[in-house]
């Protein structure tokens, strides 16, 4: 059974992968409205726009927000079940069968706190993914390894190097393929990963 670790400053994957497919202006629009509840005039000074282009981008960012949301609730086994068949297809080397269970539009973000790499912009769309799928896949060739684990009372993967953790891969799933893929190697959010497994072993 996967081990029940917390990952520091977690905060909802589905949210923040939808956040980052809308334009920079239009996320601040989003989160100084929707979030810190400002009023229009605040927004508009904060973003350098007047209140009724605020009030558009604000309306358009809605729109996006609600389109991109996960449809319905899936259960922890479905998604368990899909990052089994995600860390089966790594382990093989089948990048075939990675793309499969891969959404056409899946939206890919990591976290590297500034301190280690990250992936600079989200990748949004399958067809974007190789070279950073087959960077993995060579990396598991070479003494790397997939670990399933429960972050934050979700299923979640560790990918361990050498056995030291690199990182913790979090995904969304709906109708049974990969929406979205949150790898965080951000040292600071890692540390209690580190150290709850590390009591385990």
């Amino acid at each position: 059974m996967a081990e029940d670790v917390e990952l520091a400053d977690s905060v909802s994957m589905a949210m923040l992968l939808v956040l980052e497919t809308l334009a920079p202006t239009e996320r601040a629009v989003f989160v100084l409205r929707e979030v810190f509840a400002l009023d229009y005039d605040d927004v508009a000074e904060a973003v350098g726009k007047s209140p009724a282009a605020v009030r558009q981008i604000a309306h358009r960012a809605r729109a996006h927000v609600a389109a991109r949301r996960p449809r319905g609730v899936v259960s922890q086994a479905e998604t368990r079940r899909v990052l089994k068949a995600f860390q089966r297809a790594v382990e093989t080397g089948d990048l075939q069968g990675l793309l499969d269970i891969i959404a056409p539009d899946v939206v890919v973000l990591s976290d590297g706190g500034g301190v280690k790499r990250a992936i600079p912009v989200p990748i949004v769309g399958a067809d974007k993914l190789g070279p950073w799928l087959t960077a993995g896949l060579d990396m598991i060739g070479a003494g790397a390894s997939l670990e399933p684990v429960q972050v934050n009372g979700y299923p979640a993967l560790i990918f361990r190097i050498d056995g030291k953790i690199d990182g913790v891969l979090a995904a969304l799933v709906e109708d049974s393929l990969i929406t979205g893929l949150y790898y965080v190697r951000n040292p600071e959010k890692l540390l209690r990963v580190e150290h709850e497994t590390g009591m385990r072993r």
